[in-house]
C-alpha cells in the first residue's frame, strides 16, 4: 500500500517591526503577528469567525506602500515588511476610537461592562483620554423584551461579532444589521423584539462575544457583566464542521 505523501503548506519569509518570521500561503498578516507574538490592536476580529475588517483598528504598514491595510484582512505575502506600531498608526487608532466613542452614548461608569469592556480597555491601551469631536449623543432603543439578555443599541460598536458567530457557529442567523453607516443597528430576524424571535436559540454566543455592554445577561448591574468566552478557542474547529 502506497503511503500518501503529506505536502506541508507553502511557506516564506517576511518582515514585521523588523523581526523576520515565517508565514504560510494563506494566512494573513494579522494572524502571522499573533503567531509570533507580536500584537495588533483589534475589536471586530475573533479568532475562528469570517473576518469583518469593519473596526480598522488593525490597519498596518506595508514598507512601499502609501495607503495603510487591514492586518485581518490582508495577505501575508514574501518579502514584505510590515510596521504595526509607528507614530502615524498610533494616530489613526486613537482618532478611530475618537469616532467610535462619539458614534453611541458609552458612558462607562453606569455600563454593567465597566473594568470588562474591550473598548474600554483598547482606550485605555492606546492613551486615549477625551476626544476631539462632537459626540452625537443618539436615543436608541434598548431590547429587553428576551427572558435572559438586553440589547442596547447605545453601546453597540457594530464589530458585528454577534452577527457572525449567530449565523457561522452557532447556525440560527437570527442576528443581521439594518440601515447604512452611523445609522446601522443589530436586528432581530425581520427587524422583530429579540423576545419573539422564532429562530434564536439563547445559546448565548452573542452575549459573550461582544466586545461591549451592548449585549449583556439581564439581572447584572454596572461593572457586573464579565463576559464568558471559554468556547472562544473552539471557534474554528467549530465552523470548520460546520456544513
Amino acid at each position: 500500500m502506497t503511503v500518501p505523501t503529506i505536502v506541508p503548506a507553502q511557506s516564506f519569509s517576511m518582515k514585521i517591526d523588523g523581526i523576520d518570521v515565517s508565514a504560510r500561503a494563506g494566512q494573513t498578516i494579522l494572524e502571522v503577528a499573533q503567531e509570533n507574538g507580536i500584537e495588533i490592536p483589534m475589536l471586530c476580529y475573533v479568532e475562528g469567525l469570517s473576518n469583518w475588517g469593519g473596526c480598522r483598528l488593525c490597519l498596518v504598514e506595508v514598507v512601499g506602500q502609501k495607503k495603510l491595510f487591514p492586518a485581518c484582512s490582508t495577505a501575508a505575502s514574501e518579502d514584505a515588511q510590515v510596521v504595526t506600531n509607528s507614530e502615524r498608526l498610533q494616530r489613526y487608532r486613537r482618532t478611530i476610537l475618537e469616532l467610535i466613542f462619539s458614534e453611541r452614548n458609552h458612558v462607562c461608569a453606569v455600563c454593567v461592562s465597566n473594568g470588562h469592556c474591550e473598548l474600554q480597555a483598547m482606550a485605555q491601551k492606546l492613551g486615549m483620554t477625551h476626544i476631539h469631536v462632537p459626540y452625537r449623543f443618539p436615543s436608541h432603543d434598548v431590547d429587553s423584551s428576551h427572558d435572559r439578555f438586553r440589547l442596547d443599541q447605545n453601546r453597540c460598536i457594530l464589530c458585528t461579532r454577534c452577527v457572525r458567530v449567530c449565523a457561522e457557529i452557532e447556525g440560527a442567523a437570527t442576528k443581521g444589521v439594518s440601515g447604512r453607516g452611523i445609522e446601522s443597528l443589530i436586528i432581530n430576524d425581520l427587524k422583530e423584539a429579540w423576545g419573539d424571535s422564532q429562530t434564536c436559540t439563547s445559546c448565548s454566543k452573542c452575549v459573550h462575544v461582544c466586545p461591549t455592554g451592548a449585549l449583556v445577561e439581564k439581572g447584572t448591574a454596572a461593572a457586573e457583566m464579565a463576559k464568558r468566552r471559554q468556547f472562544l478557542p473552539y471557534l474554528t474547529v467549530m465552523r470548520e464542521n460546520t456544513p
